[in-house]
């Protein structure tokens, strides 16, 4: 078992616990993922291997076909360019001798039944945890126009291998995904109505900048607050961060403060969370803003323009009250906002 550090909840007899580097894979990756592999080598075809797969795993299960400080590096680009999760994982699968298909192609001939837990909006197989047991779906002309797209430095090795194609076809797999964001939404709207809400799921499928994704929530509070009824819009998904500034923060706790001031005045409040309870290299899960959260920063002296062009949303939240911490949740399925009016 590989997981984030601090995030694993003790000894599970039977089982090898190891913590690693996330959203950037290190040398815990690494080792932990020679592990797992030195375990499924030379099975035979009467052998079962049961794979358990959730969000995280592409930076948790790696062995680098590059130098380790270079998969860190280009990692690093695609996370500060506001690349989302898919255009990432194009790349990064290339780059890997476990992800895209490879890990089964290591186990074969034994069969391998892989579960997933969806951290990949619209649960494609391939795409979760980079598809280390799915056969690939990109193709090279993708993986070279992302490269383009968004400036990444690459060495001529990265760059060969982004031409050759992982599996496109593998015959000893069996998948199943058993959770997504869109149950997480499911059950948020289950828990909205018990305390009394009338729900309105937005998308389960949200991808975009998560500033604008806070503006727009706004922008919505201001034409339904007050309207007399107690509504819950809720939104899943995954935003992105296009890295400005030298601050501390993730995309959620972004969001939330982005919101701040068009909802200046109102009886409203917006959240937004990582479903992991991590967001960012922080140890918050993410953040809660309201109609008194403005005034209460400028108070304080914070410029929420000015915080949010240094990607700081961290320290604004703390500082008036407005993080979200539930520490390690044991699960990764993208993230959950929730605007209350």
């Amino acid at each position: 078992m590989v997981t984030k550090y601090g995030h694993s909840q003790g000894p599970i007899g039977g089982l090898a616990i190891y913590e690693a580097g996330h959203p950037v894979p290190d040398e815990h990756s690494v080792r932990a993922t020679e592990a797992a592999l030195a375990a499924v080598s030379g099975l035979c075809a009467r052998d079962r291997v049961l794979f358990l797969v959730s969000g995280g795993g592409s930076a948790l299960f790696e062995r680098p076909l590059v130098p380790l400080a270079e998969l860190e590096d280009i990692t690093g680009q695609m996370l500060a360019c506001g690349a989302d999760i898919t255009q990432i994982n194009t790349i990064r699968k290339r780059l890997s001798g476990v992800k895209g298909g490879r890990f089964a192609q290591l186990c074969a001939p034994a069969h391998v039944y892989a579960i997933l837990l969806s951290d990949v909006i619209g649960d494609p197989p391939d795409m979760i945890a980079s598809g280390p047991a799915y056969p690939d779906s990109t193709t090279t002309a993708q993986a070279m126009a992302l490269v383009s797209r968004y400036g990444l430095t690459l060495s001529p090795q990265a760059l060969d291998l982004l031409e050759q194609e992982p599996p496109k076809a593998l015959d000893n797999v069996t998948t199943v995904i058993t959770g997504s964001v869109a149950q997480l939404c499911r059950d948020a709207a289950a828990r909205a109505e018990a305390l009394g809400y009338r729900t309105c799921l937005l998308t389960d499928r949200l991808q975009c900048e998560a500033r604008e994704a806070g503006r727009f929530l706004s922008a919505m509070a201001g034409t339904h607050a007050g309207k007399g009824e107690k509504t819950a819009y809720i939104l899943g998904g995954e935003t992105v961060v296009h890295l400005t500034g030298h601050g501390l923060g993730g995309r959620n706790q972004e969001l939330a403060l982005a919101a701040a001031d068009g909802l200046a005045g109102l009886e409203a409040v917006v959240a937004s969370v990582g479903s992991d309870g991590t967001d960012g290299p922080t140890d918050a899960a993410g953040g809660i803003t309201d109609g008194a959260t403005a005034d209460a920063l400028a108070a304080l002296g914070i410029s929420i323009d000015k915080t949010l062009a240094d990607n700081d949303a961290y320290h604004a939240l703390k500082a008036c009250g407005g993080l979200i911490v539930t520490g390690p949740t044991g699960t990764n399925v993208n993230d959950i906002t929730v605007l209350l009016v």
